[in-house]
């Protein structure tokens, strides 16, 4: 126990089951092997399971991180939907390289993907857009994300502004400062925890010269 009671930080660890990764169970590129981890974490009923870390950098490498949601995946990359404006949004448009961690615990996984960012088409946010809940869609110009905020009523009033500028039955258009981003991959790993601490960790590197594209590469825990 610390000086407070609580039990002492250094003190909490989990057990790992025996449960490895082998070279010989990875596909054959980085996007299908997420998408089958994805699918495990969702029949698991692994909370979120489209959650996941972001970390970008200022331009100075000062680095900021916060959790954000998975929007969708193919083979260019990994999609998620902001402000344009807010603070990852900035980094992100001054210093176009972003990390991402998909932490499912309940299966003793994580993947942890590196790239370059790109923003996604006009289009593509638009499609994405009209997909949300009517709410949301006004949420997204209610907040002027990253930014001071004096008080709650503030946004409350800003939100109830919007509402009757576009009551129900009219058609919410998409903010021009609102849009998807898209993390390109150079790496992409999927680590499986073991016991011991000695756990296995598979990288994906961009390989393009080669047969699939990627090569894989066995990491020390």
């Amino acid at each position: 126990m610390d000086s407070e009671g609580r039990p002492s930080v250094a003190d909490l660890r989990r057990y790992y089951a025996d449960v490895g990764l082998s070279e010989s169970e990875l596909c054959a590129d980085p996007f299908t092997q997420f998408g089958a981890w994805l699918d495990d974490a969702v029949r698991a009923e692994v909370v979120e399971p489209n959650a996941m870390v972001l970390a970008t950098a200022d331009v100075q490498g000062r680095p900021s991180a916060r959790t954000v949601l998975l929007k969708g995946f193919d083979a260019r990359g990994f999609v998620f939907y902001t402000n344009l404006g807010s603070r990852k949004g900035r980094e992100a448009t001054a210093n176009p390289y972003a990390a991402l961690t998909f932490p499912w615990f309940p299966l003793e996984r994580q993947v942890a993907v590196r790239g370059s960012v790109e923003q996604v088409s006009a289009d593509e946010s638009e499609v994405y857009f009209r997909s949300r809940p009517r709410a949301s869609q006004l949420g997204a110009w209610a907040s002027r994300q990253s930014a001071d905020l004096a008080e709650r009523a503030d946004l409350d009033a800003r939100y109830a502004r919007l509402q009757a500028r576009w009551p129900e039955g009219t058609q919410v258009p998409v903010p021009g400062f609102w849009g998807g981003l898209r993390v390109v991959p150079t790496t992409v790993e999927f680590w499986q925890g073991r016991p011991s601490r000695l756990h296995d960790r598979l990288e994906y590197r961009r390989e393009p010269d080669s047969a699939t594209g990627w090569r894989v590469v066995r990491l020390s825990p």
